[in-house]
Formats: C-alpha cells, structure tokens, sequence
C-alpha cells in the first residue's frame, strides 16, 4: 500500500522528506556507525543535534535571547502542573480562559497550586467558539494568564491573543506551533507537545523567559522545576534523543520552505480550500464559529451519524485516514497540519463532492 494522506489530530502527519532522511541515516547517522536511538545524549554527535534544534528553532521563530529553549519529556499534560509549580509564586493566582478539554485538564491541575480563576468558558456551547475577552477581565496582581492558543477538538483558534495588561501571558500552542507568525514577546512561556507540527510524540518544546526561572514552590520535584532543565541545558536526564533529532530535520524543512511566514500562507490557502467547500455545500456542515475556525482542525458533520460512519469508511477506502471526530463533537475532523501538502487536501475536496452528489 502507497503513503496515505493522514489527517490524523496527533500523532500526525510528518514531512515526507524528513522521513526518508531519517530512514537513509537510521543505521548509520552520519559516519558514527550508529543510529541516533543508540548513541550518548552526552556525545559530540547528538551535542550538535539538540544545539541545531535550538539554533534553528530560534531563527525561524526569532526567539529573543532572553528566552530559554527546553526540550522536555512528559507531553504537554505535564506543564499543566510545571506552569503553576514554577510561576505561582508573588500572589498565588491565576487567571485561566477555558476553551476545551486541554483547558479544562490544566485549569484542574493548576486548582491543586493555586488560587485560579476561571475568566471567561465557551463550554456553554461545548467550545465552538473563543470567548470575547477584554484587559478588565484579567487580575492585574495575578501571576500569570492562560489560553490554549488552538483547539484540536474543537477546531478553534485565538486569531488575536487577549489583552492581558502587564500579566505575564502562558500559552499551550500544541496544535498550532510553527503554523502561524507569532510574536514570541507577547508571551512569557509557551509550550507545545511534538506530536502535531513538531515531530514524533515524546519531546515537549518549552519556550521561557528568562525572570520567570527560578521561582519554583519549595516542594516542586526537581524534574518539574524548570530551572533545573535550563541549567542542565535540557541534558540534566536522558532526552528523547530521537524525537529531538526528528525535530531539528522538522525546524529544518519549515526554514527551507521560507520560514513560518511561508508555512503560514500554506496553510490558510489549505484550509481556504476546505472551508470554501463546507460553507457552498448543502450536505456538510462545519460545526466551529466561523470567526474562529482553526487553520490546523477543521471539524464537519453529515445529517445523521450514518452518513457520518459511511463518509469515514469510504474515505479510507480512497486513502483518506483518521477522519473521524472527537467523540464529543462527532462527525468529522480533518487536521491539516504543516506537512499536511496541498494535494492532500484538495483530494480531499474532491471526494467530498463527489460524496455529496451521491448522497443527497
């Protein structure tokens, strides 16, 4: 069987040119006569790997000095608790806006810390829109704000950060990292797990600035205190070595196609493609607000749950996989992430329509 077009929410799609990389170097990276899943995390090959990773990263998101790069382990579910541990520590609050289950998940961790609030919720109408927010809705005295910038359930997206005042501004961008220009000023930390834009599950991208380190409540594990990584240089354990290396060919191709600012237009002209269909169909019905649909999950339904089983299975038959949705929104979901080429998605398209002339 020939490559499938994966639209799958994460683990996802990865650059097909970083894959054949990492297979040609899998027995023998660069004359070391080992792969990268075998050699020291401590040794000058794999120095350079997580030293380019960063470099990299750095320049094609024009991360200023005075941020830190860490390459974790644990996912994205594990900063739910680091965030607070560490930055919880002047008046004890924080002001969170829940926007979906990944919200939900750190908003109940952080309660653990903290004396959290939570501003503003689009649970109301199960998170398919981005509340209105303004700068009086957010402690001026808290210790941090926190969004996720992009809903993978859901299909949302912040397309304009809030106005947090002077309160420093936290933000999950696991399924939107590298996808869109993002001014990394506007934000005191953000972090991503790889399994979406990044490369395979198992390393968690954190992006920190500097004042922020170094305050860590008394009882922190020492693996869950940020300082720790900083002063180790990501190296104080075992890094994922391999999904870091993976990383770095995945920074790699977004610079050589033209940065973000190129991966950006991509992708709008991508889900431009998709959205043009669903709103001119009148068969398929896309299920997030239209003023904040998400460039990286676009998320449909058919009429009934049996069209709905019959679109997924039949897609698949014409390799189109992973379309089915979250179970708590239903339907469909397409998750067309960076690697995710045009053609996936106009193939995509084109069975649409030719599903819906035969199922009117």
């Amino acid at each position: 069987m020939g490559r499938v077009y994966n639209f799958a929410a994460g683990p996802a799609v990865l650059p097909e040119p970083v894959l054949k990389k990492a297979a040609e170097e899998m027995l023998d990276y660069k004359g070391t006569g080992m792969s990268v899943m075998e050699m020291s995390h401590r040794s000058k090959a794999f120095t350079e790997i997580i030293t380019g990773a960063e470099e990299t990263l750095r320049q094609i998101m024009d991360i200023p000095q005075n941020y830190h790069v860490l390459f974790l382990q644990g996912g994205a579910s594990s900063q739910f608790a680091m965030v607070p541990l560490n930055l919880l520590h002047k008046t004890n609050k924080a002001d969170y806006v829940n926007t979906g289950a990944w919200s939900k998940k750190a908003i109940a961790e952080a309660k653990k810390y903290g004396d959290i609030s939570v501003v503003a919720s689009s649970e109301d109408k199960t998170f398919n829109y981005i509340p209105k927010l303004d700068k009086s809705m957010f402690n001026q005295e808290a210790d941090y704000a926190y969004i996720v910038t992009n809903n993978t359930i859901y299909g949302t997206v912040y397309h304009k950060l809030p106005d947090v005042g002077n309160v420093p501004l936290v933000a999950d961008m696991s399924s939107n990292f590298l996808s869109q220009v993002y001014d990394v000023n506007n934000f005191a930390l953000m972090f991503a797990g790889a399994q979406k834009n990044i490369g395979p599950a198992g390393v968690t991208v954190v992006i920190i600035r500097d004042d922020l380190v170094g305050h860590a409540k008394d009882f922190t594990p020492t693996m869950f205190d940020y300082k720790t990584h900083v002063d180790g240089k990501s190296l104080f354990n075992t890094p994922p070595c391999y999904s870091i290396y993976i990383a770095k060919m995945v920074f790699e191709w977004v610079k050589d196609l033209g940065g973000v600012p190129a991966i950006e237009k991509i992708n709008r002209e991508k889900a431009a493609l998709l959205y043009d269909f669903i709103d001119n169909s009148s068969l398929f019905k896309g299920t997030a607000d239209r003023k904040d649909r998400s460039l990286m999950n676009v998320t449909f339904i058919l009429p009934n749950e049996e069209l709905n089983a019959k679109f997924v299975e039949e897609a698949g038959k014409n390799g189109l996989v992973t379309l089915k949705g979250h179970r708590s929104v239903g339907g469909m979901r397409a998750s067309i992430y960076n690697a995710m080429p045009v053609d996936g998605v106009k193939k995509l398209v084109e069975f649409m329509k030719k599903f819906e002339i035969e199922n009117k």
